[in-house]
């Protein structure tokens, strides 16, 4: 099977599994972030293949997006052992996922998990990431802001996505990172006035 049919199989897989997800780690969110992964992957020689199957599987796992999260990870590498893939492949693609999540507080050991943890939070902020944090948070039925109440998307900027750009691993990454930064704390300041 050819590099090309696993990166077919693999998306067909995330399609089954993110066709109906509604909090912006949609197929679309999957899209976007594997494209971003390709494009740091060759301006940091990364291996192509790697990056931009760990970028479709990134969210197959992640304990906001299933129900149990132990059968999502079984589920995942008994599909992977049903391709034709070897087993660093296998290993490196496992490894990648287990160590991408803001929430795990983990660094990948790998470049191609780093840049696919970069591409990843690269559409967690900037004009995306605004819409992407509204969205989570109205899905989970959260304020949008509120004074006394800080489960609200609003303090979300301020505990995870302003603190993103600080730990992007590629330069391309941060390169990429300042714009969407500033637009971000531009949106925010423009948010307080209006309230």
């Amino acid at each position: 099977m050819e590099k090309r049919e696993l990166l077919t199989a693999i998306r067909q897989y995330v399609t089954n599994s993110f066709n109906n997800e509604r909090t912006g780690h949609d197929l679309y969110h999957l899209q976007r972030v594997t494209r971003m992964a390709i494009e740091i992957a060759r301006e940091e020689d990364a291996n192509l293949f790697r990056c931009e199957a760990i970028a479709w599987l990134h969210d197959v796992t992640d304990h906001k997006l299933v129900e149990n999260e132990e059968a999502a990870i079984q589920a995942l590498e008994d599909f992977l052992e049903s391709l034709p893939l070897t087993r660093p492949d296998i290993e490196a693609i496992i490894k990648a996922i287990n160590t991408i999540s803001f929430s795990k507080g983990k660094i990948p050991p790998s470049l191609e998990g780093k840049i696919v943890q970069d591409a990843d939070r690269l559409d967690a902020i900037g004009a995306i990431g605004i819409a992407r944090a509204f969205t989570f948070g109205g899905a989970r039925g959260k304020f949008m802001y509120h004074e006394q109440d800080t489960d609200n998307t609003i303090q979300h900027f301020y505990d995870k996505l302003l603190k993103l750009k600080s730990t992007l691993h590629t330069s391309t990454a941060k390169s990429l990172a300042e714009d969407r930064h500033q637009f971000m704390q531009q949106f925010l300041e423009k948010f307080h006035q209006e309230w």
